[in-house]
C-alpha cells in the first residue's frame, strides 16, 4: 500500500472511531443527561474534521519518537500507533485500559509509542521540550512533538517552551491546531495576531502557517521540520488551518457558531477531498475504499467489544497506582 493510500487508511480509521464514539457517549445519558452516567463516562472532545493534522504530522515519526497531545486526542493517539483496544478499554474505564481504567480519555498514555496527553491546556509543551533535550544529550537523533490548539498558544507554557527550546536547539517541533474557536470564543477575539506561526519569528525560529486543511500539504511541511530537528538544526512551529466538525465537547450546543457555518466545514470535509483526489488519480479505486471501510469498521467494532466485555476496577484497586505519603 502506497503512502498516500496508508495516510488515507489512518484518517478513515480516525474518523469512524471518533464517529462510534459519538454514537456510543449517549448511550444511559438519558433522558436526564448526567456526565458521570453511561458507558462512557466524563467529558468527550472529538476530532472529527482534524484528521489531517495527526496523520500529515505523524507519517513522518518512528515509534521512539515523543508525542504530546492536548485533551483532544485520540487522533494523534491512532495516528502515533496507540494500541486501539486498550484506549477504547480506557475511554470506557475498564481495567485494561492503557492506565487500567483511571485515566479515562484526556489522559491517556502508552509509552510503548511514547505517547501521552493531558486535560489541562498547554500542558504538552514542557514535557515535549524536556523529551527533546533528553534526546539531545543523549546524542540521539529522536524528535519530539508537541501538539495543541490555537487556544493554547496563549498559555504561558506556549512562550516559556519556545524559548527554551530556541536557546538549548533542540529537537521539538511545536504543532498548532487552529480549528477557529478555542471552546466557543473566536481566534481573533482571542488572539492579537491572525497567526501563531508568526509568533515563532520573536524566538528565532521558522513559523509556518499551513491552510486548507490538506493533508498532503501538513505532510510536506512536517516533513521539512521533523528533518530538521533530527538534523540538530533546531525547532520549528507549524500552525496549521484545520475543522472541528463536531462541537467542543459532546453535548455542546454550539450556539457561538454563525448558521452555516459548519455546513461549510462538511462540505470540505477533508477525507472526502482526499479520497476524491486519489481516485482522480488513480492511486485508489472504488473497490479498495470499500476494502478499507470494511477493515476500519472491524477494527473499531473489535475494540469496542473487547473495552464492553472488559471488567470495571474494583473499588479496593482504587488507590493502587497512586503516589502515596507513606
Amino acid at each position: 500500500m502506497n503512502t498516500l493510500v496508508t495516510m488515507y487508511r489512518t484518517m478513515c480509521l480516525i474518523r469512524r472511531y471518533e464517529d462510534r464514539l459519538a454514537d456510543i457517549y449517549t448511550e444511559g445519558k438519558s433522558p436526564l443527561f448526567s456526565i458521570a452516567a453511561g458507558t462512557i463516562p466524563g467529558e468527550m472532545h472529538l476530532a472529527a474534521g482534524q484528521e489531517p493534522v495527526a496523520v500529515g504530522v505523524i507519517q513522518h515519526l518512528r515509534q521512539d519518537d515523543v508525542v504530546t497531545a492536548p485533551h483532544r486526542p485520540h487522533h494523534f493517539a491512532i495516528a502515533k500507533g496507540v494500541n486501539l483496544r486498550q484506549m477504547t478499554a480506557e475511554i470506557f474505564g475498564r481495567r485494561t485500559g492503557l492506565s487500567r481504567g483511571k485515566g479515562g480519555h484526556m489522559h491517556l498514555f502508552d509509552p510503548n509509542v511514547h505517547f501521552s496527553c493531558s486535560g489541562i491546556v498547554g500542558a504538552g509543551f514542557p514535557p515535549a521540550v524536556g523529551a527533546a533535550l533528553a534526546f539531545s544529550r543523549q546524542g540521539r537523533d529522536n524528535v519530539a512533538v508537541a501538539f495543541a490548539g490555537e487556544g493554547a498558544a496563549n498559555q504561558g507554557t506556549f512562550h516559556e517552551s519556545l524559548n527554551l527550546a530556541s536557546v538549548w536547539k533542540v529537537p521539538v517541533v511545536f504543532v498548532i491546531e487552529d480549528n477557529h474557536y478555542a471552546i466557543s470564543v473566536p481566534k481573533d477575539q482571542s488572539t492579537s495576531i491572525a497567526h501563531n506561526s508568526d509568533r515563532a519569528h520573536a524566538y528565532g525560529i521558522p513559523g509556518i502557517y499551513i491552510s486548507g486543511n490538506d493533508v498532503i500539504a501538513i505532510s510536506e511541511a512536517a516533513e521539512e521540520a521533523i528533518s530538521r530537528a533530527r538534523e540538530g538544526r533546531g525547532p520549528t512551529l507549524l500552525e496549521i488551518e484545520t475543522t472541528r466538525l463536531y462541537g467542543h465537547f459532546q453535548g455542546d450546543a454550539e450556539a457561538y457558531l454563525h448558521a452555516g457555518e459548519k455546513d461549510s466545514w462538511r462540505q470540505l470535509d477533508p477525507i472526502k477531498r482526499f479520497r476524491d483526489y486519489l481516485i482522480e488519480h488513480q492511486f485508489l479505486t472504488e473497490q479498495e475504499d470499500e476494502r478499507i471501510q470494511a477493515e476500519v469498521s472491524q477494527l473499531v467494532e473489535d475494540a469496542v467489544k473487547f473495552a464492553r466485555e472488559s471488567p470495571e476496577p474494583a473499588p479496593e484497586e482504587a488507590l493502587r497506582d497512586v503516589f502515596m505519603e507513606v
